[in-house]
C-alpha cells in the first residue's frame, strides 16, 4: 500500500485496486494506531486513531478530496502535499 502523504507523524495510505476493496478510502496510520476514512464523507469508518489526529487527518483529507478521489478511479499513485 503505497504512502501518499506525511505530516505530523500520520502516514496517508492507499489501496489502488478498488474491485477488492469496496468504497473509495484511505488508511491513517500514527504510531500503532490506524483510521479507515471514507474519501466522500472524510469520517473515519474504522479503526482507533485518536481524536486529534482524526481531525488533523479530515483537515488534510479536507484539501485534496479531489485528488484522492482521481487516484482512486484511476489507480494512478500521486505524491500529496503534508498539512501545512
Amino acid at each position: 500500500m503505497p504512502v501518499i502523504a506525511r505530516f505530523y507523524g500520520i502516514l496517508i495510505k492507499m489501496y489502488f485496486s478498488q474491485s477488492e476493496h469496496g468504497k473509495p478510502h484511505f488508511h491513517a496510520v500514527y504510531a500503532e494506531f490506524n483510521g479507515v476514512f471514507d474519501v466522500v464523507t472524510l469520517e473515519m469508518t474504522e479503526g482507533d486513531l485518536p481524536a486529534r489526529a482524526q481531525r488533523l487527518v479530515r483537515e488534510w483529507a479536507s484539501q485534496y478530496q479531489q485528488e484522492l478521489l482521481r487516484m482512486w478511479q484511476t489507480n494512478e499513485y500521486a505524491r500529496l502535499p503534508g498539512l501545512e
